[in-house]
């Protein structure tokens, strides 16, 4: 059975439901300050088409909310918008209930380890992370290593085969409580790029077709043959493999057109139990599917 959630604004245990305080981030990290002035509504914000403008802010939120100090991500590497991935990781606690002593999966980790810090600091969860890009995980490795409470509660694995998502990461005596992905969602790179042209367009409402990306990305984070759809299908299909190891899978869908094709894989392999949760930013709105293929009631 398909069981869909509707909601209207963050998760209510997200800390990023209200407004930045504009005034109180400066004063955690001044280099913010040289980023901030009054919009076209009279509030403080920052230019979220300027790159350097997003990282610093990320890097203030971090530390202000989540209490790290020490994160750095390679030049050009993806800078996520950290409200809506907090959302995933409250959602991901309902869906697990009252169990305890988590332990997830991050898979496609990206050089900036947000969804692993987000649910160590705010529940104390344990990860094992992954990606196919090495300098995404020596930039993990810094970030846990510079960070004392991420210490002993995030492991990082290399994946060598691009080919497998599970495999070669999942020992045979692992036990996850959930997987968690956001995968690359565009086909190519062509497609990525007017992606971002679109974003800035819509962020400075000016017409562009050579922009920055704003929130930058290397091609693995961004996108694969096939785009999103094929990703997530090859992730059903080899979840099965591992449906004793892990209670929850799930994955971010970006496009909804797509989860007719995801339910049709799902029903393929035979999952037992299929949510799918629907999130949003603004008026931005997204979902996560998860399966299991353990009769759960």
């Amino acid at each position: 059975m398909i069981d869909k959630q509707q909601i209207k604004t963050l998760h209510p245990r997200n800390i990023h439901n209200s407004r930045y305080d504009f005034t109180a981030l400066c004063k955690t990290n001044p280099t913010l300050q040289q980023y901030v002035s009054l919009n076209q509504y009279g509030d403080y914000s920052i230019d979220f088409a300027n790159p350097k403008a997003v990282l610093t802010l990320n890097k203030t939120l971090l530390q202000h909310y989540y209490g790290i100090q020490n994160w750095e991500i390679p030049e050009n590497y993806l800078c996520p918008p950290i409200p809506g991935r907090a959302d995933y990781i409250h959602y991901i606690t309902d869906l697990l209930g009252n169990r305890e002593n988590i332990k997830g999966l991050d898979i496609g980790v990206g050089a900036n380890c947000i969804y692993p810090i987000i649910g160590v600091s705010v529940y104390n969860w344990k990860f094992t992370v992954s990606d196919i890009d090495p300098i995404s995980i020596q930039s993990v490795e810094n970030i846990v290593s510079s960070n004392e409470k991420l210490k002993n509660n995030i492991t990082i694995k290399l994946q060598k085969n691009k080919n497998n998502i599970f495999a070669g990461i999942i020992e045979a005596d692992d036990r996850f409580d959930f997987t968690m992905c956001n995968p690359p969602f565009h086909k190519n790179a062509k497609e990525a790029i007017s992606g971002s042209n679109r974003k800035v367009s819509n962020l400075t409402k000016v017409k562009t077709s050579n922009a920055t990306l704003n929130f930058a990305g290397q091609s693995n984070e961004l996108w694969c043959d096939g785009g999103e759809l094929a990703f997530i299908k090859k992730m059903i299909t080899q979840s099965e493999q591992f449906k004793n190891n892990c209670l929850w899978f799930t994955t971010l869908v970006s496009k909804k057109e797509n989860l007719k094709d995801i339910y049709r894989a799902l029903k393929k392999v035979n999952a037992l139990k299929v949510k799918t949760v629907e999130m949003k930013q603004g008026q931005k709105v997204t979902r996560f599917v998860a399966w299991s293929f353990f009769d759960l009631k």
